[in-house]
């Protein structure tokens, strides 16, 4: 039961992130053959790139269910966050994040594992949920991230 669970959670973020590709096909061939799959960026999602472990310090202090997908790269010291197409402004001030143009080819691994060392450290749903830009700003700031009750006291 939980394994189906898993399988159609994987399967449906497959389909969003290979929806986001002009040739989905090619991406889904690429991930059969255990390959990374180049899906430009700017049809449904920006990559803000971040260095590996201040992404994993930001990706601790954003509460899950605020958390968009994230890929990470050990071998580049490399994440790449998918944030919404409007949030290169929001993130310009930051100067561990940079947001890659529309266009830009990010090599995505499938949902479910690992590809050439590259992997999900949070994986799409297929929803469509992406990291909300003025989050990821505060949880890479000096203070990071606070949840509204914590601000508050």
């Amino acid at each position: 039961m939980a394994l189906a669970k898993y399988t159609e959670r994987y399967l449906a973020g497959d389909s969003w992130l290979a929806g986001g590709s002009m040739h989905p096909a090619l991406v889904r061939e690429a991930w059969s053959l255990d390959a990374l799959a180049p899906i430009r960026s700017g049809r449904a999602w920006l990559a803000a790139e971040a260095p590996l472990v201040a992404s994993v310090q930001a990706h601790d202090r954003i509460p899950s269910e605020r958390r968009g997908p994230v890929i990470a790269d050990p071998t580049l010291d490399t994440a790449w966050w998918l944030v919404p197409l409007d949030a290169a402004a929001e993130l310009a001030d930051l100067r561990t994040v940079t947001v890659q143009p529309a266009g830009w080819p990010l090599h995505c691994p499938p949902v479910g594992w690992p590809v050439c060392g590259r992997f999900w450290l949070t994986r799409p749903d297929g929803s469509g949920h992406l990291t909300d830009p003025a989050v990821l700003a505060a949880a890479f700031g000096p203070g990071g991230y606070r949840r509204p009750t914590e601000a508050s006291a």
